[in-house]
């Protein structure tokens, strides 16, 4: 999808209430993109992404801005959190593997955009296949097929097969009419409790279990194991309902070029990968003062640092360049600040965006305004119970109200807030929604209040509660 800035800003908004430096900022670095590929050949290798640091408190939506600038893109996404990995040569996960996830998330991508091509022809196949399972054909049924000219979808066969006896043809003929017959039936799904035999694939054993913190090891290995392990399958009884997909996913893989879906999911990785690194604040030093526990914060920022560089990181797939891909750090710097990082990795970073903490007018804009608004979802989800519910303008301010309160006199945890608070106001009415049938519930400023009574105290009590 290639959009300007101004449309991707658009696009964001339908989602995210406010924070316009950070959505101007991704909306730059995405069309910068689409600008590179157009760019000839020699000057196109120089132009480097330039990565950005969003800077703000939880809950005002750094992470949704970069999960939804790569829905946009159609681009392989993948979050990590920087405080799951350690410096190398102690227990953990190394950075390398934020890399081979993303090299895994684009292969997925590529093999399903390839499936959905093919997707017709395996619906067909799936459906003979099914029949066959249903009403198993008799021998010579394939031959008699070819030598009457009839596609595995005919109609009613009155023509005599030649090279066969009359007495055979009429059989494989009453055969084919029966057989085309259940087709239309299971077209129309009357045949989707019938319970056939269906041979799945055993799983296979995961190396990587035994090999912790070693995941290039653990990796060859596999890869080892899976050639020398043929691929054995057993029987297994279910409905056709339940093996329809079972069926399609494997007529899928049949026509899909694995090593095409390979090459291009990791030419998709290198040239449009998005790797958002969260918490990065939290590996960083606080005033030069590395001692404590966490001795190992610095070590992963360099061992971050090639891979934001641009190297090459070996995956299962082969090898993958970094040098292209599309780095957002985030994270609060309540503790620390952007400088604590090493210079090197602050140079990585060019571009910083600074979110805003939110206030009760964005609450109420988050509450109604995006398309999947939280009051959006609740009516949908308590419609389905009969119940319908609306939210009044005085309503919607007082659960604003009440979140911007509990946050400051309990922790600041910004949108997240409006998830609590509304499943307290609603918490009644979703449990009795079954057994109450057909009702209306205006939630009104009242309501609110009389649901919310008390409830800044709990929450900082809770504080203390084991």
């Amino acid at each position: 999808m290639d959009l300007t800035p101004r449309q991707i800003v658009a696009e964001l908004d339908k989602f995210i209430v406010g924070q316009d430096q950070a959505k101007r900022m991704v909306a730059i670095a995405l069309r910068n993109r689409s600008r590179r590929r157009r760019v000839p050949e020699p000057m196109r290798d120089e132009i480097a992404p330039k990565n950005i640091l969003l800077i703000g408190p939880t809950g005002v939506g750094k992470t949704e801005i970069a999960r939804r600038l790569s829905r946009l893109a159609g681009a392989p996404f993948v979050k990590v959190e920087a405080t799951k990995y350690t410096e190398v040569g102690y227990v953990g996960r190394d950075v390398e593997s934020m890399v081979r996830d993303l090299v895994e998330v684009a292969v997925n991508m590529t093999r399903n955009q390839m499936a959905e091509e093919v997707r017709p022809a395996a619906e067909a196949s799936t459906a003979e296949r099914l029949l066959d399972l249903l009403l198993p054909p008799p021998h010579g049924y394939r031959q008699f097929l070819e030598r009457s000219g009839i596609g595995g979808t005919g109609v009613d066969v009155d023509v005599v097969s030649p090279g066969a006896d009359a007495e055979t043809t009429d059989q494989l003929a009453r055969y084919h009419r029966s057989r085309d017959k259940m087709r239309r039936r299971l077209a129309a799904g009357e045949m989707e409790t019938r319970r056939v035999e269906v041979d799945v694939p055993e799983r296979t054993t995961q190396v990587a279990a035994l090999f912790p913190g070693s995941e290039e090891a653990a990796m060859g290995l596999q890869q080892m194991f899976d050639k020398m392990t043929p691929m054995r399958t057993r029987k297994r009884e279910m409905t056709v309902a339940e093996a329809r997909p079972l069926i399609l996913e494997q007529e899928c893989q049949r026509r899909i070029d694995e090593d095409l879906a390979v090459r291009e999911g990791l030419r998709c990785a290198e040239e449009s990968g998005i790797i958002f690194i969260d918490e990065i604040d939290k590996i960083a030093g606080r005033g030069g003062d590395t001692r404590g526990p966490d001795v190992s914060r610095e070590g992963v920022q360099r061992d971050i640092l090639p891979i934001v560089e641009g190297c090459t990181v070996l995956t299962k797939h082969g090898m993958v360049s970094t040098e292209h891909m599309l780095f957002i750090g985030s994270g609060a710097f309540h503790s620390s600040k952007p400088s604590d990082l090493v210079p090197e990795l602050q140079g990585r970073f060019p571009l910083r965006a600074r979110l805003d903490a939110l206030n009760a007018a964005d609450f109420q804009r988050i509450l109604v305004e995006p398309e999947s608004a939280l009051t959006k979802q609740y009516t949908a989800l308590l419609g389905t119970d009969g119940v319908r519910l609306s939210f009044t303008e005085d309503g919607i301010a007082e659960i604003a109200e009440a979140a911007v309160r509990v946050n400051v006199t309990t922790e600041q945890i910004g949108a997240r807030r409006l998830h609590t608070l509304l499943e307290r106001v609603l918490e009644d009415i979703a449990f009795e929604a079954p057994e109450c049938g057909d009702r209306e519930l205006v939630v009104d400023a009242a309501f609110v209040r009389q649901r919310l009574e008390g409830v800044a105290d709990q929450e900082d009590l809770s504080r203390f509660i084991l």
